[in-house]
């Protein structure tokens, strides 16, 4: 392919509004433009990348035995409404507004497909016997992001891998745990395929459900998630997820009396903290939740914050959500800032810090006063309690290793979903007896635009892209240097040609401009390989081969050009490992 023919719009200007790496470098590169807040067009270059992405995807998918097919982005309201996601999605959820009750009113935009697939198997898997089945697609999802940013990276419109299992057990052979097992070992083949460095961390299920989960996550300041591990390769987790051994009892309590304390106008951690003197680590949190309608407290340190996912878990609930302003004031008697855990008549559970506090400062369920020198267990009673809090620097493992905390990204997720969705829409099976069961589920996605952009933030540098060679929009770039010179343009024009015979897929940039002109941009665009034709060089009898990653240059004649590359991009291409862990 001719530059010339093509369309590249690159530009040496970083956009003000990109802040990330790989959201700066695409526009810059050429890949991408923004036609509104969280929403791209996929310019060629960029197509050709996200094209490739997809075919690694499909081809391991397919190994793995899952089925393609296509599914609308179009959904009737009322299979949401069955599974109870309309309420649990809120504003992620996309929904079409007409007049009255048209057929608009009744249609969403779906943000994933359980509900749709779901609707395929209640209609035609009916028998055990027909079990296991394995769908997927390749298909763009919709989701009502407030804040768009980071590129792609964070986006209302984008594309995604989301692959639906049945099954009629979920031990043994065709059943579900094997079936997950499968598709962990083709996600961990799909990644080291694109060249990316991931680690596979245990997941929260968050609104999708299910009772076990693994995130695929590459490590990147540019990450808005936080993956913990443990500082000895035991344990990693995403921060929802993540456990941590039990804080020890500090000791050094003097069993003081409770005082109460006028603090007017002051209801936050910080404030109340400041008036006082006291470290957060000296107070209880009261947070109040609605969990199944019933009101249930959650005690936390004053420097931790409550995990929601745990709490649920823990709880037992089915739905959690804050408390509103009025349930608060009904249970403590007080305005919202001013809870504690003395005198309250509701469910409380503690997470496993408070119960080895002494001397507390919390709330008084009075407005406007707080006490001190509360002890648990003598002034009030925990019956229930755990971990139901976030980790945080200077915790460990389960096993006593630190705890380290990064930023990532999530470039896939797996999730026994087991039987939410089926008993929920009526997608049963009969077995052997004749008897019917929901058939158990397994949900297995990936953002196929996050790992061009994870691609990207894992290998760039100063001067642009460096592309893993599986996923690069081109292999090759070869840049004429002196596109008036007729034996220039012949040599460059013979590499071309027997590349692409060797079905390399090669840019030549036949651009009449200056070479450091085209040296930046093919930095820029980031190909693996970089043939260098100019007049000087032909002079000499050679052409210069370049490697991006590492900045190597070899010199060799214009007639072996093409087996070097090629046997270059041989020891380049990412290959499938064929089994989980950490691809460093």
């Amino acid at each position: 392919m001719r530059w010339t023919k093509f369309l590249i719009p690159t530009t040496k200007e970083t956009p003000h509004d990109a802040v990330v790496p790989s959201h700066q470098l695409m526009i810059r590169a050429g890949l991408i433009r923004q036609v509104a807040a969280g929403a791209y067009t996929y310019l060629p270059l960029g197509l050709r990348t996200l094209r490739k992405v997809e075919t690694i995807v499909r081809e391991e998918m397919n190994a793995a035995g899952a089925i393609e097919l296509h599914m609308p982005a179009l959904h009737p309201i009322e299979w949401w409404q069955q599974t109870g996601r309309v309420e649990a999605m809120g504003d992620v959820l996309l929904r079409l507004h007409g007049v009255g009750d048209d057929w608009r009113t009744r249609t969403v935009l779906g943000p994933t497909h359980e509900e749709p697939v779901t609707d395929i198997a209640r209609a035609y898997l009916t028998s055990y016997k027909q079990l296991p089945v394995n769908l997927y697609q390749i298909q763009t999802k919709f989701r009502g992001e407030a804040r768009p940013k980071s590129g792609v990276l964070r986006t209302r419109e984008f594309l995604m891998k989301d692959a639906y299992s049945f099954h009629a057990s979920k031990e043994g052979t065709g059943g579900l745990d094997e079936t997950y097992d499968h598709m962990y070992r083709a996600y961990c083949n799909i990644f080291a395929r694109c060249g990316l460095p991931y680690i596979v961390v245990e997941a929260e299920s968050g609104p999708i459900g299910g009772d076990a989960s693994h995130e695929f996550a590459v490590r990147t300041e540019a990450g808005e998630d936080w993956l913990v591990r443990a500082e000895d390769g035991s344990y990693a987790a995403n921060l929802e997820r993540a456990e941590m051994a039990p804080l020890p009892d500090a000791g050094g309590g003097k069993n003081e009396a409770i005082r109460d304390i006028h603090t007017p106008g002051h209801s936050t951690i910080e404030q109340v903290t400041t008036l006082l003197g006291c470290s957060a680590d000296r107070m209880i949190k009261t947070i109040l939740y609605e969990a199944d309608g019933a009101p249930l407290v959650a005690l936390v340190r004053g420097d931790h914050s409550v995990n929601e996912a745990k709490l649920r878990r823990l709880a037992g609930a089915a739905a959690l959500a804050p408390a509103s302003p009025a349930l608060i004031r009904k249970v403590t008697g007080a305005e919202v800032g001013f809870a504690g855990p003395v005198g309250l008549k509701a469910r409380i559970i503690a997470d496993q810090a408070v119960t080895v506090m002494h001397d507390a400062v919390t709330g008084a369920n009075r407005t406007d006063y707080h006490v001190s020198g509360v002890n648990p267990g003598r002034d009030f009673e925990i019956k229930e309690s755990g971990d139901i809090r976030d980790a945080v620097p200077g915790d460990r493992a389960p096993n006593g290793s630190p705890l380290i905390f990064e930023k990532c990204i999530e470039v896939g997720h797996v999730f026994k979903l087991g039987t939410k969705y089926s008993e929920a829409m009526g997608a049963d099976f009969v077995d052997e007896q004749g008897r019917s069961h929901p058939m158990i589920m397994g949900c297995y996605g990936i953002g196929i635009n996050r790992i061009m952009a994870a691609a990207i933030e894992a290998g760039h540098d100063d001067a642009g892209i460096i592309w893993p060679a599986s996923i690069a929009p081109f292999q090759v770039e070869i840049c004429s240097l002196d596109v008036r010179e007729a034996d220039v343009v012949q040599t460059s024009q013979q590499i071309h040609d027997a590349l692409e015979a060797k079905g390399v897929d090669t840019l030549w940039d036949d651009r009449d401009a200056r070479p450091g002109f085209k040296f930046k941009d093919a930095d820029l665009i980031g190909c693996p390989v970089r043939v260098t034709v100019g007049r000087r060089g032909l002079q000499e009898g050679v052409v210069e081969i370049h490697t991006r990653r590492n900045g190597q240059t070899r010199k060799v004649a214009p007639a072996a050009a093409a087996e070097m590359v090629a046997a270059l991009l041989g020891e380049l291409m990412p290959r499938a490992e064929g089994s989980g862990g950490v691809r460093e």
